[in-house]
């Protein structure tokens, strides 16, 4: 079932992604500037939805856009659009993966809370209109910096941070590259998701949805780490146990602001707020969570101030015992994109190819070896060895894993080797006295911001 559903794509996925890639393509150029070949492909994006209860309204939007008239309305029609196809895209290939690994998930169900923030919305709206309708390939430095003042505004309230924050970040990667008619290469998918994700958050009454507390024992399977200049992030996926027996799939993050010095095994120092998330990592234990709050697409909202640590627990025991029969929670409606898929997952028993595991039959999963954490253990020689992986299977055009942890045999003795090993500072002597160096930096850095703060 697995080798199934990693070797096949589901029915009508390279169409969905077709249709997308042709209103990617209206974007690079502007929708100010609709030739006609690109009004042809337009029409046949509305074509795609008909008989949808979207019918009427993309027909006419698309239409009117092909004429020349864009407003507000057009393109978030146009952003819902596109969304619903990835996610439709998204769907299928979990749909078939969950049914390959014996995987149940429960339906969407939440009581989403309404924000009035429509005075500081329209800012980001006007910003990302300008945006469509010039075209990635009429973006200079005035238009990418022209979202600067709604950023501003959007900060100042708590409801419209997240959507600050996505604008900030896209503002800032389109003024890199400004301008950028001059690039031999566009980022054309990834630039209409930030667009498409940023244009839906910024829409008057979207929903958002709220987080239930909730008490259990959670079991970590493994830690995904995000390194950026400016950021650092540990993403800790498990299985969160509560008192009437159930096992369900969750992920949980803490995330600390840094320096691009700052990089490798030093970079956990910057997690120093979050003493128990670091120890449990380390040592491979449980945590006791009390009243943490669970949102519906699965995400536990880490408070130090609800979380114990607990007992030893190898997470490779605990992975074959309860992974199969723990129940996943659905993706949240603006994670519904294939690129969002990150299914944790246990293998063993595979062959060794070429940056890939052989799991008989003709059938291998390509390695993502490229997320591995240069703040962890985990190296390419060690997975290549390895005879079990605790990874995440991810969707980039094809299935890949991206090993989180391995058990492997090294001068004949077994060894485990996971990315959260060197929370609590490497293990391993040469990247031990390379961190102690490093680290040398790091209270540096903070001796001055605190005598800047001090002034």
């Amino acid at each position: 079932m697995l080798a199934d559903a990693l070797n096949s794509t589901p029915d009508g996925f390279a169409e969905a992604l077709t249709l997308v890639d042709g209103l990617d393509d209206a974007l690079v150029q502007g929708l100010a500037r609709i030739d006609e070949d690109r009004a042809t492909v337009l029409e046949s994006f509305a074509a795609a939805f008909g008989g949808s209860p979207l019918a009427d309204r993309i027909a006419d939007t698309i239409g009117k856009i092909i004429a020349g008239t864009v407003t507000d309305e057009h393109l978030v029609v146009l952003a819902g659009a596109r969304a619903a196809l990835l996610g439709a895209a998204h769907d299928a290939l979990r749909v078939s993966l969950d049914a390959a690994l014996g995987r149940s998930r429960a339906a969407w169900s939440d009581s989403p809370v309404v924000s009035d923030n429509g005075h500081l919305l329209a800012g980001g709206r006007s910003w990302l209109r300008e945006l469509a309708i010039a075209g990635w390939r009429g973006v200079d430095h005035e238009l990418a910096g022209g979202a600067a003042q709604a950023v501003q505004s959007l900060l100042a309230a708590p409801g419209t941070r997240r959507l600050a924050v996505l604008l900030d970040g896209f503002a800032a990667e389109l003024k890199a590259t400004a301008p950028v008619a001059t690039l031999p290469r566009i980022p054309v998918r990834r630039w209409a998701d930030l667009w498409t994700r940023a244009l839906l958050l910024s829409q008057d009454g979207y929903p958002h949805f709220e987080a239930t507390p909730i008490d259990g024992r959670l079991v970590l399977l493994g830690v995904d780490l995000h390194e950026h200049p400016t950021v650092f992030q540990a993403q800790a996926h498990g299985l969160l146990e509560t008192p009437d027996g159930t096992v369900r799939l969750v992920r949980t993050s803490v995330a600390a602001a840094k320096v691009d010095t700052i990089s490798g095994p030093s970079a956990w120092r910057m997690l120093s707020a979050f003493p128990i998330f670091r120890g449990v990592v380390a040592e491979h234990r449980t945590v006791e969570v009390s009243g943490m709050g669970l949102t519906p697409a699965g995400d536990l909202i880490w408070d130090e101030s609800r979380a114990a640590a607990g007992e030893p627990a190898d997470p490779f025991a605990a992975a074959r015992v309860r992974l199969g029969s723990a129940t996943a929670l659905p993706a949240a409606p603006l994670d519904r994109h294939p690129g969002a898929l990150a299914e944790p997952v246990l293998l063993e028993g595979y062959g060794h190819a070429e940056n890939a595991f052989d799991l008989g039959g003709g059938v291998s999963v390509a390695l993502d070896l490229d997320r591995l954490p240069a703040a962890g253990p985990l190296t390419p020689a060690l997975v290549g060895s390895s005879t079990a992986c605790l990874g995440l299977l991810r969707w980039d055009g094809r299935w890949l894993l991206q090993p989180l942890a391995v058990q492997a045999v090294v001068r004949k003795k077994p060894v485990a080797a996971h990315t959260g090993d060197w929370a609590l500072g490497p293990t391993e002597a040469k990247a031990a006295k390379a961190e102690a160096a490093a680290g040398t930096a790091v209270d540096v850095l903070r001796e001055r911001a605190g005598r800047l703060l001090r002034k």
